[in-house]
Order: C-alpha cells, then structure tokens, then sequence
C-alpha cells in the first residue's frame, strides 16, 4: 500500500530552493511515479496564495486526482489550539499546528516539512506526540523530505 504524506507549504516552496530542491523534487517523483501519495489541505491552498507565481503552480501540473485532499475543520482547530495551549509552541504558530492536527486527524504515515524551528523538531515532535496521546490521538511521524528519500537510493 502507498505511503500518505502530508505536505505543508515549505515543501511545496522547498522544490524550488537551492538548498531544499534535491530531496524535495526525489520526493515529488515519487509521487509522480504513484508511489507515494500526497495528501494536501485547503490550509496549504490558502498559504500558496501569497508565494511567487512559479511555486504556486508547481501542484497545477499533476492531476487533482493524484492527491488526497483534506480541509480545515472544528476537530482540526481544536486539537491545534491544544498544542498552543499545552506551550508545544507559541501563539505564532498556530498555522504551523493547524497542519500538524490535520496530518493527525487524517491518520497520514508521515508529515513532511522543511520548518525545523516548529516543527521537524525533535522536543516538538514529542511535545505534539504528548498532546496527541493524552487526547486519543495516534502519534504523528514528522520527517523532512531528506529523511524520505536517501535511504532508498
């Protein structure tokens, strides 16, 4: 069976930056190959509205039907304002929570991101795990496209 992987912004941006571009587009050709899925939310929608044109297109090229798609909800909101709460990190990262609860809520195999202050963070990662836990949630695997795609070469 496929992998899900949740995608946040800073992949889809990340394709396109010098630093990020090598992994995150092995990453993207797994998933072109269909042997990855990605799984995208109306939150991520939302941020790409403010990125370059270029990084705003890159998910326009594979087929709608190719992602799994996932949206905002009360459960998703709530479970995000739990880790603001709980001190996981602060109120300027509630969109950064807001994808972690999706990831969560959706039951993905992995999150993916390249935003290691908030979120491929190991004292995080243990943090949202410790909320997630304590309101019945599964623990979320939270990697960084790196991580996904050296081993396999």
């Amino acid at each position: 069976m496929r992998k899900t992987i949740y995608i946040d912004t800073s992949i889809v941006g990340g394709y396109f930056d010098e630093e990020f571009k090598e992994p995150t587009q092995k990453l993207f050709r797994l998933f072109a190959d269909g042997e990855i899925t990605f799984v995208i939310s109306d939150l991520l929608e939302a941020e790409l509205l403010d990125a370059p044109q270029h990084v705003r297109d890159l998910l326009l090229r594979f087929s709608n039907a190719s992602f799994k798609r996932i949206e905002l909800n009360e459960e998703a909101i709530n479970l995000a304002d739990a880790y603001i709460a709980e001190k996981v990190v602060g109120k300027t990262s509630l969109e950064d929570c807001r994808h972690i609860a999706l990831a969560t809520i959706a039951k993905v195999d992995v999150l993916v991101s390249w935003n290691f202050k908030h979120i491929v963070n190991l004292d995080r990662i243990k943090g949202y795990n410790s909320v997630n836990e304590r309101l019945g949630y599964a623990a979320i695997e939270i990697r960084s496209p790196l991580e996904l795609t050296e081993y396999g070469d």
